[in-house]
């Protein structure tokens, strides 16, 4: 378990990209306030690019953009960890030290005000998407991501825009119910943790529930996607649990 002290936050699926500098902006403002409240804790739960086509991609300038915001307020005394997420699981080493980041594996439990904490992107639970689980388990692999990062930016960047493009037409055909989390794999996680508090991103569905596990009380809090008119950081600390509003 990693103890954490003091104020926390939590934040996921900002999916920035050059394209999009509004999202940047806020990102850079939620930065500074974060360091001007002086939260010592900062978790990223995955999908804070769009997508990420290797750490040999550093020099394009958008990325080293975004570098420069987190290793500002890494150096302005404010520890940031890193879960992968389903766009950029191929973020490694050489980004983590360039922006002043601690990677961690696909589930960290921390100790967040007394409470046994399960952190995560949130794919993992969506066990009812079978065809997206499919697609998870292949580029996970040592093998696939070799190979992968094997080829040409140029063609890597290729490749990634025609995923989405795939993606998005497979979501068309999809019900909201396959790609949100399962209510069996969510129960699971924390029981197979023992925890009673699940944080987690990916689905774009912010919300808070309370339930009964076994006899205990747990509750989940999904963090929401950064989007036109939506974006929230989750915060904890002694005073409790709040959502900060980062919408426009």
């Amino acid at each position: 378990m990693l103890s954490i002290a003091g104020t926390a936050r939590f934040v996921s699926d900002l999916h920035l990209r050059a394209e999009r500098p509004d999202l940047t902006r806020r990102f850079a403002t939620f930065l500074a306030d974060t360091a001007a409240a002086k939260v010592e804790t900062l978790f990223i739960l995955g999908d804070l690019f769009e997508y990420w086509i290797g750490d040999d991609d550093l020099a394009e300038p958008f990325n080293t953009q975004v570098c420069k915001l987190l290793r500002g307020l890494a150096d302005r005394g404010t520890r940031i960890f890193f879960i992968a997420g389903n766009r950029d699981f191929l973020i490694g080493e050489s980004f983590a030290a360039t922006a002043g980041i601690d990677l961690l594996g696909e589930t960290q439990i921390v100790g967040a005000s007394g409470t046994p904490t399960l952190l995560m992107h949130g794919d993992t639970v969506c066990t009812d998407d079978l065809p997206y689980q499919e697609f998870r388990q292949m580029v996970r692999t040592r093998e696939w991501q070799t190979n992968f990062l094997a080829r040409p930016l140029a063609e890597r960047r290729a490749e990634v825009a025609s995923l989405r493009r795939r993606s998005a037409d497979a979501m068309l055909g999809k019900t909201a119910a396959i790609m949100d989390a399962n209510a069996t794999a969510i129960r699971t996680a924390l029981t197979t943790h023992g925890c009673t508090r699940l944080i987690h991103g990916h689905t774009h569905r912010p919300g808070h529930e309370v339930f009964k596990l076994g006899s205990a009380s747990a509750e989940r809090w999904v963090l929401s996607d950064w989007e036109t008119g939506r974006g929230d950081a989750l915060e904890i600390s002694d005073a409790g649990v709040r959502r900060i509003d980062y919408s426009a």
